[in-house]
């Protein structure tokens, strides 16, 4: 299957739209990250465990993406996007999103 982030897919043609394929998650911070990173946070850099959290929620709301396009059938998802949001204290929300196609 086919992931872009353009209208199209290079070297192909699209047959027929199916729909927007989508995948969340929401993800908190603990106890013990938090501990470690505040520390990280007065210090200055790069707070790595939180990194690693927002690009596991990341991967996690793509594959979901993908399963749900594979549910109709499609072969790409174009135009792909990926949004967060802050869902409650502590907790962030990834969604991917695109159009499912069936190409030609």
């Amino acid at each position: 299957m086919e992931f872009v982030t353009t209208e199209t897919v290079p070297g192909h043609e699209i047959e027929e739209t199916l729909g927007i394929a989508r995948g969340n998650t929401v993800r908190a911070r603990n106890v013990g990250r938090d501990i470690t990173q505040s520390i990280r946070n007065i210090t200055g850099g790069e707070l790595k465990a939180y990194s690693e959290l927002l690009s596991d929620a990341r991967d996690e709301a793509l594959e979901r993406m993908a399963d749900d396009a594979r549910s109709m059938n499609a072969d790409a998802v174009v135009n792909i996007r990926l949004e967060s949001s802050e869902i409650a204290n502590g907790g962030s929300e990834v969604i991917a999103y695109g159009t499912a196609v069936r190409l030609k």
